[in-house]
């Protein structure tokens, strides 16, 4: 029997209010002059740089990611409820990591295993018992979130540390309303492009206490050869702040310089987007090149703020994900807006023993796993494919997590034979500072493969524009 998905523009032959102007758009719209719009908004990617490499392939290093025209829409009272169920998922994951990294009361209580956090491969000794300023590890929180019907959101995973994608999010806008302006006259959609306004404000309010003035922020980039350099680039322009690469920055006196034209310049933030483990040569893998020797004395010092914070990863571990409606329980004292997907923790002997006898049912994921990489869906693979992920989940079960295989939501996406639904998920942006703030919207990506459950880039996923409708 066929699975029954989720059409958030259609409900039988009615088309959902939120959709009800896009429906004459979208059939009054001739094959050809959408042919013709298609290649007008890859040209103006192509042209402005919005590529992405995958790692360990050939072909082209630059790809264009796939972009989708037919925009995604959530209604103001949609938004609202998961507007208020990602600030609060933010809040409690940040009170974990400012709870595991001091007195770890969580796992005093119980409700936490201790192994899962201190025997956790991003769980970073160094900065156990500091506190960053205003107590925020992970300032920039992607939700991953899926639908599966009229009222019905999950969490699908966190990303704490330094979570992709959000110059889609502004560049699929942007190219939308230069396309089609009218479509934007005729509907009142609230806008996304204060997002790089909100982040150095957000930034800027977490500046180390040593800080003088107005705080300098740069970004800390791996350099062009990096598949989000384009984003890093991207969002330092539009803030307004230095986009720098380690060998730019230096260490002298308890601060963080950055090498200019008219001489040293102290930083006070750093938005870094580079790993743990290459921040710093004298703290972490000595043979890094990215890093700035001696960055983490002066981060414990209080002389420079590292957003995400060194460690933050810990919270985005996808055994720990099973445990966030208990943060929120624990640390809030109020129940969960936004509900967990049901999750199987193999290293447990039951789960595993289900999972194993499952496995052509489930998706199974890698504890540490990104990207849409060292997955299994059950459902869409071969017997060969099952059998092998069954001797990796038997050689090493606590590496891996099992999820049953969601009916996710589909929209409208324009393919080659004209209109038709695809699987889509939602990634929100949330900023954590001095205030917890996010806009209204975030980036939609779509699984263009018919049939297909996996909407990552690097897995052929594309992306949409993403509506919310004012009041």
């Amino acid at each position: 029997m066929a699975t029954e998905y989720f059409n958030e523009m259609y409900h039988g032959d009615q088309v959902r209010p939120p959709y009800a102007r896009l429906e004459d758009w979208m059939r009054a719209m001739p094959a050809e002059f959408r042919a013709m719009k298609q290649a007008e908004a890859e040209a103006l990617f192509r042209r402005i740089g919005i590529t992405f490499a995958v790692y360990g392939e050939g072909g082209d290093p630059d790809r264009l990611i796939p972009f989708d025209m037919f925009p995604r829409v959530f209604t103001q009272s949609e938004w609202r409820r998961l507007e208020r169920g990602i600030k609060q998922r933010a809040r409690a994951l940040n009170a974990f990591l400012l709870d595991v990294y001091g007195r770890g009361e969580i796992i005093r209580a119980g409700r936490v295993p201790a192994r899962l956090v201190y025997q956790n491969a991003a769980y970073e000794r160094a900065v156990a018992g500091f506190t960053p300023p205003r107590g925020v590890y992970s300032h920039i929180v992607g939700i991953d979130l899926v639908r599966t019907g009229p009222d019905d959101f999950f969490v699908l995973e966190d990303n704490c540390r330094t979570p992709s994608g959000v110059s889609y999010m502004l560049e699929n806008r942007e190219i939308m309303m230069r396309m089609f302006p009218a479509l934007f006259r005729e509907n009142r959609i609230e806008p996304v492009d204060g997002y790089p306004g909100l982040l150095r404000r957000t930034l800027a309010s977490v500046a180390p206490a040593k800080c003088e003035g107005e705080p300098v922020v740069a970004i800390l980039t791996p350099g062009h050869f990096n598949s989000a350099y384009y984003e890093h680039s991207f969002l330092a322009d539009l803030m307004g702040v230095e986009l720098v690469e380690g060998a730019d920055l230096f260490v002298e006196g308890g601060f963080v310089w950055m090498r200019t034209t008219e001489g040293p310049k102290r930083v006070d933030v750093i938005y870094r987007r580079i790993d743990d483990a290459y921040l710093d040569p004298l703290c972490f893998r000595p043979d890094s090149m990215l890093g700035v020797p001696g960055l983490m004395d002066v981060y414990r010092s209080g002389g420079v703020t590292i957003a995400s914070a060194p460690g933050a990863g810990v919270a985005d571990d996808k055994a720990i994900y099973t445990f966030v409606p208990e943060m929120i329980r624990f640390y809030l004292g109020e129940e969960p807006v936004l509900l967990n997907v049901p999750t199987w923790q193999c290293a447990k002997a039951d789960d595993l023993n289900y999972v194993l006898d499952q496995l052509s049912e489930l998706v199974v994921k890698e504890v540490h796993g990104s990207g849409g990489y060292g997955m299994l869906v059950g459902p869409r693979a071969s017997k060969a494919q099952i059998e092998a992920f069954r001797a990796r989940l038997v050689a090493n079960p606590a590496g891996y997590i099992a999820q049953p295989t969601l009916a996710l939501s589909t929209t409208p996406t324009f393919v080659n034979e004209g209109i038709a639904p695809r699987h889509v998920d939602l990634r929100p942006y949330c900023l954590v500072g001095e205030r917890i703030e996010l806009v209204p919207g975030g980036l939609t990506r779509v699984a263009l493969t018919e049939g297909s459950l996996v909407v990552n880039s690097s897995q052929g996923g594309g992306v949409k524009d993403t509506w919310v409708l004012a009041e």
